[in-house]
């Protein structure tokens, strides 16, 4: 999931053909107001035992297979029994439902997490922590996305419980590879029917009508070193293609008083990161960088520690092996920026979905192999061909200025999805403007992706705030207690109101 927000300026609310403001149903305050006085407590409860399955996808071992995910879904199966709502496992996919109408109202969310760095958190990352920070409970996939789904079961109880006549179906649709592999779900979407109105809850407030195309550029870097000169070595840095990396290191070899004099001169003028030099050998100094980590959709709420390793060192002429090379990659096509204006002529940006982003997030290491995940949010206003062509453009004139040639790079170019027509996109910016008084509240676009985009028309509807850095992906993951308790009553109204549309 991806959150840069971007709000729709009045003049453009004529690019939207979303209907009026409606009145909402009667019932939504009442029932809102029962599912928090009587299932806040019941969801926290849930929470904390979802997050305590480590659901992070392995290489080796398919979701269904997953000893960790076998005991998640079990979980949520007998979770679904005691609320009183239907439950299938279809492998990748579980559907636990409200109703047997015909037309159904498909909440689609992910059970799948990011890997956590546990030395990063004061408590482990996947038992709940509430008394570091009180008001928040802090651990993985509480935000993004074990939250949601915890709410939106105790939404459908409270319901269930009130005895609400829906038309539709509610069916919440919980995928176990979001974060990996979208293959299965795309697989399955071949036969899931169409709901009457989808809406995914991974994302952000008010309401998404918009989301960046994820992206990718990871270019090889494969030269050895010839060890004369100075050089760098034991380039490492990111978790993740999905974070802005919190932490870079490198090893700096045969630098002399003078040099890095000079070096930590730089340094120190870079007061948004933590440096640190550490001698290791005469003739090797070990350099490491920390920032903040944050998800890659949002890079401006991050401090990319590979891009400010990089600064260090710029103007300086490294030994051109792999860990050279890739420094000096960041610091020409990349540096500080976090729109790719340094990256040839692909910079760009529309008028509501905002510019692109670009951020260097994991290199990886295979031998002498060095690769760097450039990833990249793409907007709509732009051709993919184009892009393509311009990226591939400035790949080859850096290698030409360089005298280097990439013995690899992987491009990988996402679709963009913007909605103008989603019928109950209204209805839910409504729900929103009720609950949170917000009545200049308008329709968002995110940087990241959601499975929204293999729905017809599904939008977005929270669970982060606006306004507010969204933690997901980061080392720091929280949901706050009144956080979930608004999310339950908009989850409730939003049940009722789509059940009934």
């Amino acid at each position: 999931m991806g959150i840069v927000l971007k709000k729709l300026a009045l003049a453009s609310v004529a690019l939207f053909a979303f209907s009026a403001q409606a009145q909402l149903n009667k019932n939504i305050d009442s029932v809102a107001n029962y599912a928090v006085n009587t299932y806040q407590s019941a969801q926290v409860h849930t929470l904390t035992n979802l997050v305590s399955f480590p659901t992070v996808n392995k290489s080796d071992i398919s979701a269904p297979q997953n000893p960790d995910f076998i005991g998640f879904k079990a979980l949520l199966k007998m979770k679904a029994a005691e609320l009183g709502l239907d439950y299938q496992d279809l492998g990748y996919t579980v559907l636990i439902g409200l109703g047997e109408q015909s037309d159904k109202v498909t909440v689609v969310t992910h059970g799948d997490v990011q890997p956590a760095n546990a030395s990063k958190w004061q408590q482990s990352p996947f038992i709940i922590d509430t008394t570091s920070e009180p008001g928040r409970l802090i651990g993985r996939g509480t935000e993004d996305d074990k939250g949601a789904i915890a709410t939106a079961l105790y939404a459908m109880k409270a319901i269930k419980d009130k005895g609400i006549t829906l038309n539709n179906r509610i069916e919440l649709m919980i995928y176990l590879a979001e974060e990996s592999d979208w293959g299965p779900l795309t697989e399955f979407m071949k036969t899931y029917e169409q709901p009457k109105y989808a809406v995914t809850i991974d994302a952000s407030y008010p309401v998404v009508v918009a989301e960046k195309g994820w992206s990718l550029i990871a270019p090889t870097f494969n030269a050895t070193s010839a060890k004369t000169g100075v050089y760098v070595s034991d380039v490492a840095g990111g978790a993740f293609v999905s974070q802005i990396p919190e932490d870079a290191s490198l090893v700096l070899h045969n630098a002399d008083a003078k040099l890095l004099t000079q070096l930590k001169a730089k340094a120190s003028t870079l007061k948004q990161v933590e440096v640190n030099f550490a001698q290791q050998s005469d003739t090797a100094v070990a350099i490491s960088v920390k920032g903040v980590s944050a998800h890659s959709s949002e890079p401006e709420s991050g401090v990319n520690a590979i891009a400010y390793l990089a600064e260090i060192f710029k103007g300086l002429v490294l030994e051109n092996n792999s860990d050279g090379q890739l420094i000096n990659f960041v610091n020409q096509l990349i540096g500080l920026d976090i729109h790719g204006k340094q990256f040839g002529d692909i910079a760009y940006k529309h008028d509501f979905m905002g510019p692109m982003t670009v951020a260097p997030t994991v290199i990886e290491r295979e031998g002498n192999a060095l690769t760097l995940s450039v990833n990249a949010r793409r907007p709509m206003g732009k051709e993919e061909l184009v892009l393509k062509q311009q990226i591939d453009s400035a790949l080859a004139k850096w290698q030409a200025t360089n005298n280097v040639t990439l013995s690899d790079v992987k491009t990988i170019i996402g679709t963009p999805m913007l909605l103008d027509d989603a019928p109950h996109a209204q209805k839910l910016l409504d729900i929103f403007k009720h609950f949170t008084g917000d009545q200049q509240a308008g329709f968002v676009s995110i940087g990241g992706g959601t499975n929204a985009k293999l729905f017809d028309n599904a939008v977005s509807f929270g669970p982060s705030m606006p306004g507010k850095r969204y933690t997901g992906h980061s080392e720091h993951e929280f949901i706050t207690l009144e956080q979930l308790k608004l999310n339950l009553r908009m989850y409730t109204a939003m049940m009722i109101e789509l059940g009934n549309m």
